[in-house]
């Protein structure tokens, strides 16, 4: 099932204005989620660089899990990319969701990251 551009203009402004509201609030470091029906993306952003510290994804050849778009998969990712991150030296991050529903693997991939030492 193909997403529609109207469906996929209004995820891009939601998740603008949350990007905004988090930004403007705080000095952190962002945890990016992207997911599609088959994969999981994760990654921990300095926006103030413009520079990724850690990410973690279904598709790397280093993940040891679950292939595709299952809440197993996603809750590996979470903890790939917090153990990155913690190595990196970063503890607490802002949770920026894209514009998706905090439920099912999105929610998944959040506990992962916080069972493995991130704070948000």
């Amino acid at each position: 099932m193909a997403i529609n551009n109207r469906e996929l203009n209004l995820r891009r402004q939601r998740r603008n204005r949350y990007k905004l509201k988090q930004v403007s609030s705080e000095n952190r470091l962002r945890l990016s989620v992207f997911r599609s029906n088959q994969h999981i993306y994760a990654q921990v952003i300095d926006d103030k660089k413009r520079h990724t510290i850690a990410s973690a994804s279904t598709v790397e050849k280093e993940f040891q899990g679950p292939k595709g778009g299952t809440k197993d998969a996603a809750s590996l990712v979470g903890k790939l990319v917090a153990e990155r991150a913690v190595k990196a030296g970063i503890k607490e991050v802002y949770f920026d969701r894209g514009g998706y529903l905090y439920h099912g693997r999105v929610k998944a991939l959040a506990d992962g990251a916080r069972e493995n030492g991130l704070v948000f």
